[in-house]
């Protein structure tokens, strides 16, 4: 019999033969009975390393643990941008390693792993990411490792992190079940996207898995209704035409009709946290969330949409892509240029592909 993994609130009384374990400052090898021995001026064991410091340009090994194992639950924040300046949400960059692969099946700057784009916090509240005032940033994705899994952060900052703070939470098993795939991110962005051609998200995938997440960070460069193009999954083969194309972005997020109300006479879009899906991040200009921003910054959005309960399944390739639609009353729909970031989570069973280069932390911060 296949081992039972996983907790729910419908098996919560179902015990199952894992070892829980803990990864962070004050524990950071997870072994049982060594966290808090570090001293503070409060005596041994009274809050003696709650947190790391990030020196410039240094990587830093947050957990590295033997399997077979999950990671369950990921918490992590960092001292306040004012400390060190603007842009570090997206100038630290998290990378895991699953089982000694050479290059890392997870690479995304680290606000926007957890929805948080345009290098500003954003409170979410959905199934698989929440954050919380003030830039508590948790993970519940399940990341399975069999021989070994190691998570590293780099700081491309031009400070030093006097203050970042961690959990890695994760469970210990005897075995995994044999249909085990790997938990994969990437991020990726274009400045300005290409006239008619559509932006890509995700491809070069190679193997069985699914498809189980995006995060959409889009900068709007031209008037009106940017949110007409469609969402396409090229699955198993598919060349000119996707085997999934949805209506409308807006469609794919799970809302309608441009988020649209009307409040004092005006049209606005609505932002919205749900379990599987959202729109909870939108700034414009004469309403500027991110202090930092002057107020005659572009409209910034940012969504999310979990394919948790609908997962993609592939059996030997995936891409997906994003058009580049907008609408308008005078012109219909057109082709737009816009600032779009993104991304992908899905789960795959390893060797993956080999990532795109991240740019360099100037190409990715917000106009």
């Amino acid at each position: 019999m296949e081992p039972f993994i996983g907790n729910h609130l419908g098996n919560l009384f179902c015990i199952q033969p894992g070892r829980t374990r803990t990864i962070n400052a004050e524990n950071p090898t997870g072994e049982p009975g060594k966290g808090g021995m570090a001293a503070s001026p409060l005596g041994p064991s009274r809050k003696g390393s709650p947190c790391l410091k990030l020196p410039i340009g240094s990587t830093v090994t947050l957990a590295e643990m033997s399997g077979p194992g999950v990671i369950q639950h990921i918490w992590i924040t960092v001292t306040d941008q004012t400390d060190h300046g603007l842009f570090v949400l997206r100038d630290l960059v998290l990378r895991f390693y699953w089982d000694d692969e050479p290059v890392p099946s997870v690479e995304v700057p680290l606000g926007d792993f957890f929805c948080c784009g345009f290098a500003t916090e954003t409170l979410v509240n959905s199934q698989p990411i929440v954050v919380n005032p003030k830039r508590g940033m948790n993970s519940y994705f399940p990341m399975p490792f069999r021989k070994k899994a190691r998570i590293t952060v780099e700081n491309q900052h031009g400070a030093e992190i006097s203050g970042f703070f961690y959990q890695v939470d994760y469970c210990l098993y005897d075995e995994l079940p044999e249909n085990t795939v790997y938990f994969h991110s990437q991020w990726r962005r274009q400045r300005l996207t290409n006239l008619k051609e559509d932006y890509c998200l995700l491809d070069q995938v190679r193997g069985h898995g699914y498809y189980v997440g995006t995060y959409l960070a889009l900068t709007s460069l031209e008037r009106y209704w940017w949110g007409e193009g469609e969402m396409k999954f090229f699955i198993d083969g598919d060349e000119q035409y996707p085997t999934i194309c949805g209506t409308g972005t807006e469609d794919y997020f799970g809302g309608a009709w441009s988020f649209a109300a009307t409040r004092d006479g005006q049209t606005i879009e609505q932002t919205f946290c749900t379990p599987y899906l959202g729109y909870p991040f939108y700034s414009h200009h004469d309403k500027v969330i991110n202090p930092y921003y002057n107020n005659d910054c572009p409209p910034m959005r940012g969504l999310y949409r979990w394919h948790i309960p609908d997962p993609i399944h592939f059996s030997s390739d995936l891409k997906v892509t994003l058009q580049q639609i907008g609408v308008c009353k005078e012109r219909g729909l057109f082709e737009r240029q816009d600032d779009v970031a993104s991304v992908a989570y899905w789960y795959q069973a390893d060797p993956h592909t080999v990532f795109p280069t991240l740019p360099e932390p100037p190409a990715r911060w917000p106009r």
